[in-house]
């Protein structure tokens, strides 16, 4: 028995340790770019990664299709139901590889909820080529719930134009990878696509 307690606890240290740690980068980037960049500035690495400064109201990597308090309530209860959950597969010490991928997708989820809750209250909004600047809490250019989330990592992987020939899209604009997303974006996505590789049956269970 109290070698699973002490199983416990070590996975359990390490878990809030790892999520701990993903929420601070991704703040760190977060603020770096909002209060470094303009609105839709883009700072290119290469060919096909940008930094581009945008934000969006609504789900990972820009998609919008709920109410703006809903989604942030909806984020809320969610990672407070994942963390219930992660709490009880550590306590019965289901394997790391699987508590990771779960602490992953609630360390995301909270970095945008941050961002959601907070970012409107703290910052303001000045337009471009301005960039933002920390203001006494409540005083933002949002409500509290209305924050918008910050997003920076541009992958254009390839950047074309379909031939002519083809029907319906030819010669339009063709870009692969075109979502802007965050650090926290990236970890939930990672955590999902670790899940469904790895630790497919045990979710069926």
């Amino acid at each position: 028995m109290k070698k699973v307690r002490k199983t416990s606890r070590t996975y359990g240290g390490l878990i809030i340790a790892i999520i701990a740690v993903i929420l601070v980068i991704d703040q760190v980037i977060k603020i770096a770019v909002k209060t470094n960049m303009y609105m839709h500035e883009s700072i290119r690495v290469t060919d096909w990664f940008y930094i581009f400064f945008t934000e969006n109201p609504g789900m990972a990597f820009g998609w919008e299709f709920m109410d703006k308090i809903f989604l942030t309530l909806f984020r809320i209860i969610a990672v407070g139901v994942i963390g219930f959950f992660l709490y009880r597969f550590v306590r019965k010490k289901a394997p790391f590889g699987y508590l990771l991928c779960w602490a992953l997708i609630l360390a995301g989820a909270a970095g945008n909820i941050i961002d959601c809750v907070f970012y409107g209250l703290i910052f303001n909004n000045p337009p471009a080529p301005l960039v933002a600047e920390f203001v006494p809490f409540g005083s933002g250019y949002e409500s509290v719930f209305h924050g918008k989330v910050v997003d920076m990592f541009y992958f254009p992987i390839i950047d074309t134009n379909w031939p002519e020939w083809m029907p319906f899209v030819g010669g339009d604009h063709f870009i692969f990878f075109s979502p802007i997303f965050n650090f926290a974006d990236a970890a939930i996505s990672c955590g999902i696509i670790a899940l469904l590789l790895f630790y497919h049956k045990r979710l069926s269970h």
